[in-house]
């Protein structure tokens, strides 16, 4: 039973850790935040689909913990946000949408159709959190880029957002459908009871 434990805390920190060094992987990065990675949310979203959402969401929670600390170092607090502000885009933007990816082994006793939904679902409730963060907090900075601005809060969050997050579901997606359809790789999606 201790050495099971002990299995599942290692993996869980090997996760965070791939997933953490993945993060610094940057394809495309916007002026206020976000960006396309290579894959960083899949190491998190494994783990839960072979942990269950219990462990995903522990392993998850100190993610968000971690892509806090990388957005103060990428200058969060320089933002100019007001201090409730800044409390509500902490929340929406790090420790809820990042947290969320723990429920990527919602539907892991579904196997692969689940396994795939669960991974969709929770990067969508990702998408949600910063889409919410946009609307509520960041409202509309004018011009999104050159020669496009709008004054909706909510088509310039949909679109600032989505630049970012729906190529993020479909590389990490199309990679976990990929690691699936090798039989060696596929039983590290297996969910293992806790």
């Amino acid at each position: 039973m201790q050495s099971k434990k002990t299995r599942i805390l290692v993996e869980g920190a090997v996760m965070l850790a791939l997933a953490t060094a993945l993060s610094f992987i940057q394809i495309y990065k916007l002026p206020w935040g976000g960006s396309i990675t290579l894959f960083s949310m899949l190491p998190i979203l494994l783990f839960s689909i072979r942990r269950g959402v219990k462990m995903g969401l522990a392993v998850s929670f100190l993610y968000s913990l971690i892509q806090f600390f990388q957005g103060i170092t990428d200058g969060l607090f320089g933002w100019g946000l007001t201090p409730g502000m800044l409390i509500a885009c902490i929340l929406l933007d790090y420790i809820i949408a990042f947290t969320v990816l723990g429920l990527g082994g919602i539907f892991r006793k579904k196997k692969t159709a689940g396994w795939i939904g669960g991974i969709a679902l929770a990067i969508t409730l990702r998408f949600v959190m910063h889409f919410l963060s946009g609307v509520i907090i960041w409202k509309s900075f004018g011009e999104l880029w050159d020669g496009f601005s709008t004054d909706s809060s909510v088509l310039y969050s949909l679109l600032y957002n989505g630049s970012y997050m729906l190529p993020e579901l479909v590389i990490t997606t199309v990679i976990a459908v990929i690691l699936l359809h090798i039989p060696h790789v596929e039983k590290l999606f297996r969910p293992d009871e806790v």
